[in-house]
């Protein structure tokens, strides 16, 4: 029987931003390999006799590194028949799914992908921002700050001189650089807004401007994961989380 791989992308974190899809397969799992980001109510719903694996992985503190998972992987899919990848958001935004996939594909490991919601549209949606609207702006980029090598990405630059909505990931840690980079190419005043946590109990959504968010995110305490999202379209952010509005009406 040729074992097979399953890549589910576990969204934001919210339990119920799960797809359907996702929760039947975790149900009917043999062996699931987890990442950081997934939330204890995702990981309650897998069975208790499944073997649940962390193979998690943040800033500075890798539990695996990435070769070991892969090698994780197509062990456990020719123990156990069939194994799972739980990762955080969707797994092909920022994440290393596809090259977890190619390498499983390498052995003669059938593959199927599951998409999860990326927090590049969650994020905003879920702090009352629109990514687009019109007579604002017309397009929207997804930017990650930090490339492999732990620099800043060269395409903020390119972000920065368009007039497009910029979600930026993995740059908390560097935002005094990005708010910096953006003050040459936009002004001082740009609306921008930083959502950490977003769609848990702990969301936390901070607005400023370029000017003026490094000093709000140090004074709200502001840290990883969370999402950047600058343009005029922050303006438009509710006061309070609309996940936590939705709750609260039910």
């Amino acid at each position: 029987m040729t074992p097979s791989f399953y890549l589910i992308g576990a969204g934001p974190g919210d339990v119920e931003l799960l797809t359907l899809k996702a929760v039947r397969i975790l149900k009917e799992s043999k062996v699931v390999l987890y990442d950081a980001l997934v939330s204890e109510d995702i990981l309650a719903l897998i069975p208790d006799h499944v073997d649940k694996v962390y193979v998690g992985k943040r800033a500075g503190a890798h539990h695996l590194k990435q070769e070991e998972t892969n090698e994780l992987i197509v062990e456990k899919a020719f123990e156990y028949g069939s194994v799972t990848r739980l990762k955080g958001g969707d797994s092909f935004v920022f994440g290393r799914g596809q090259e977890e996939i190619e390498h499983a594909q390498q052995f003669g490991i059938e593959c199927e992908v599951v998409p999860g919601i990326s927090s590049s549209l969650a994020a905003p949606t879920l702090a009352g921002i629109p990514v687009t609207k019109r007579g604002i702006n017309e397009s929207f980029w997804v930017v990650t700050a930090t490339t492999c090598s732990g620099g800043l990405s060269k395409d903020l630059t390119h972000a920065a001189s368009s007039s497009a909505t910029i979600v930026i990931l993995m740059g908390v840690g560097k935002l005094e650089l990005i708010s910096q980079l953006f003050s040459m190419y936009r002004k001082e005043d740009e609306p921008i807004a930083l959502v950490q946590d977003a769609s848990l109990p702990t969301q936390k959504i901070v607005t400023g401007t370029l000017g003026d968010i490094v000093e709000k995110a140090n004074e709200k305490g502001v840290r990883p994961p969370a999402v950047i999202v600058i343009g005029e379209v922050v303006k438009l952010a509710e006061k309070q989380s609309l996940v936590s509005m939705v709750k609260n009406s039910i």
